[in-house]
């Protein structure tokens, strides 16, 4: 008797870049010599590098030391945006990052993954938004077509697969509401 054939990966078709396939080996060649190697105050370097490569990013945008993008062209990262150490952002669909969020270190953005239930084991992709003023923990992982709600918090080591509403403040594996972002207006400020 045969056994049954789940996964027959003499079927996969591969994955879509958006761009030709030269330009994709070219940026992580560049990226892997002029990029991932630069230190910490080289922020101007490494948002000009993105940009090169297609990236939309807004300004005073900081991009720590390590940060791993996979197709820059699929990326939109809004204004005064920080990303850690380390974070890898892998855009084989949008990504995109609104103003004033964080995105700590080694948190990592997949909009890529697979069709489980076919043999022939589908690439399958889907944007990821994250909405301005938000906070996604060190280690997180936000899956494929999340979108993430204004000034939402996910939790240090998450993992979020679903969408996560606005003002709230996500944790765990999978992630579930833990609470409600409160906003604190420093003293002296006009609300």
């Amino acid at each position: 008797m045969e056994a049954k054939r789940y996964q027959d990966l003499s079927r996969f078709g591969g994955t879509a870049r958006g761009r030709a396939a030269w330009r994709a080996q070219l940026w992580w060649l560049f990226e892997r010599l002029f990029v991932l190697p630069t230190p910490q105050y080289m922020f101007d370097w490494r948002r000009f590098a993105l940009i090169l490569f297609g990236a939309k990013i807004g300004k005073r945008v900081l991009i720590r030391p390590g940060v791993r993008v996979t197709y820059p062209w699929n990326l939109t990262i809004g204004d005064y945006v920080w990303i850690g150490d380390n974070a890898t952002l892998y855009s084989v669909a949008e990504i995109s990052i609104g103003s004033h969020s964080v995105i700590s270190q080694e948190a990592y953005l997949c909009a890529g993954t697979h069709n489980h239930a076919d043999v022939s084991f589908p690439f399958v992709s889907a944007p990821i938004s994250i909405a301005g003023e938000c906070w996604i923990g060190a280690r997180a992982f936000i899956g494929p077509g999340v979108e993430v709600g204004h000034a939402a918090v996910i939790g240090a080591g998450s993992i979020v697969m679903k969408n996560v509403d606005a003002e709230t403040i996500v944790a765990g594996n999978p992630a579930k509401l833990v609470g409600k972002r409160a906003a604190e207006i420093p003293a002296g400020v006009p609300s």
